[in-house]
């Protein structure tokens, strides 16, 4: 049984923002969402958030099963945001204590510590540093056991050499917390409840604390300011760069790389730089991805390549094709084999069949392409009509000539031919040739117009 109490109350005044600290993203997820991703990870639980600083707004944002929340009306401490918990915590149950901005904490570093925890034992993450500045000193018995926490306020100059510190993590049964909680005082240079108090009364009823380290210490490092985001946000993405490239992904350069979602890859797959993935993305084996593109929710197939600077969101594209640069492929365009959307094209609600061609400077949506239709530079489906979104279908083979308009709604049967410059209305039989532009008039003697 596992009771999660997540602390996500605080304004964050250093981030120098409106929006409160918890929000604000790593990988384009919100701080305090990482925290509630993990905690589900951790098996079947009760999660309760600790709010504050604009509470409503946290509640309208995240989301998780079995998330409760309660707001902490005044900032009295760590100690006091706990307190407030204190009536939807179970006495069998393991109550595991996180914060809101420390979002890249591990599955495997809090599976850890609950292996810790029973009657007699609790766990408390802890972590050696270089430099210690800002943290709680762990302080130990001779027998190395953990016996309390001094904030470095309180901390007496030898107190302050100590480097392993406290991360704020603990997990201890809830009816220990309930019996400590009541107990904790303000009596310290903040005038706050710290909930590392219960470290030393843990202590003094004989209940042995458990110190565990993380698998790195940047996942116990919180957010407070820009610089702390931009550190874990790479720290994030670097760890998912080395991942991709030990499952067999070429990644031209990974420090220019970010995946704000789930990134899978088949074999064979080349990453160059500046390259963003968001949401769900499959990329099959043998895909070349060059500089400067963004997918968002897209299934890519095998040995498709993707020029630079394209960018793809909700799309599906089959083996074999062939994207950009410069390409706009927008939600509901699906890609059949071996199609070829290239340079500044855009697309839209789109069915692209096996072997056609959009390759430069048009604009087609809302229509349904066959089988090897080749699209003229400058072609547009002219789909809306300032209220309402019509099709245009076009067969197999079929050839548009170059600036061409297609008048939707329009049907343009197999094997038939629109000249250039043609702005269609009607529908096209098979085999036809369509012409529709206006008749060509040279004036002799023509004088240009000159400043006045």
């Amino acid at each position: 049984m596992l009771d999660i109490v997540v602390l996500a109350a605080g304004k964050g005044t250093r981030m120098k923002s409106s929006k409160p600290k918890v929000l604000h993203p790593v990988a384009g997820k919100p701080l305090l969402q990482h925290v509630l991703d993990t905690s589900q990870a951790l098996g079947d639980s009760n999660l309760i958030v600790v709010v504050g600083h604009g509470a409503e707004q946290v509640k309208q944002t995240v989301s998780a099963p079995k998330l409760s929340f309660v707001e902490q009306t005044e900032q009295l401490g760590t100690g006091h945001a706990v307190l407030q918990t204190l009536d939807q915590l179970r006495d069998d149950a393991i109550v595991l204590i996180l914060y809101g901005d420390v979002p890249l904490i591990g599955e495997e570093t809090l599976s850890n510590m609950l292996t810790k925890v029973n009657h007699f034992e609790m766990a408390l993450l802890t972590v050696v540093l270089t430099d210690p500045s800002g943290y709680g000193r762990i302080l130990r018995n001779q027998k190395k056991h953990i016996v309390a926490i001094v904030e470095q306020k309180d901390a007496t100059p030898a107190q302050l050499r100590v480097q392993e510190v406290n991360t704020g993590v603990m997990a201890v049964k809830g009816a220990l917390l309930k019996r400590w909680l009541p107990e904790l005082s303000n009596d310290n240079a903040q005038g706050e409840y710290y909930l590392t108090d219960i470290i030393a009364l843990a202590s003094r009823d004989g209940i042995l604390v458990n110190g565990v380290h993380p698998l790195s210490e940047l996942e116990v490092l919180g957010v407070n300011n820009r610089r702390q985001q931009a550190e874990l946000e790479r720290f994030y993405q670097k760890t998912n760069a080395d991942k991709l490239m030990d499952d067999g992904v070429t990644l031209l350069d990974p420090y220019r790389f970010d995946v704000r979602g789930k990134l899978t890859c088949g074999t064979d797959v080349i990453i160059d730089v500046n390259c963003v993935f968001e949401g769900e993305v499959t990329l099959g084996s043998g895909v070349y991805i060059e500089p400067n593109c963004i997918l968002r929710n897209v299934s890519v197939a095998d040995n498709v390549h993707i020029k630079s600077n394209s960018h793809l969101e909700q799309t599906t594209i089959a083996s074999g094709c062939e994207i950009g640069p410069y390409a706009r492929l927008r939600p509901g365009t699906e890609l059949a084999e071996n199609a070829k959307v290239g340079n500044f094209v855009e697309t839209k609600k789109t069915k692209v069949g096996k072997g056609s061609k959009i390759n430069h400077l048009s604009y087609v949506g809302d229509a349904v392409l066959g089988e090897a239709v080749n699209i003229g530079a400058g072609t547009i489906t002219c789909n809306y009509d300032g209220v309402n979104k019509f099709k245009t279908h076009i067969g197999d083979r079929v050839f548009i000539g170059s600036n061409s308009s297609l008048v939707a709604p329009v049907e343009i049967a197999n094997d038939a031919t629109v000249g250039a410059g043609s702005t269609i209305t009607k529908n096209i039989e098979q085999a036809e040739l369509a012409i529709a532009r206006a008749k060509q008039r040279n004036i002799e003697g023509w004088q240009k117009p000159t400043k006045k």
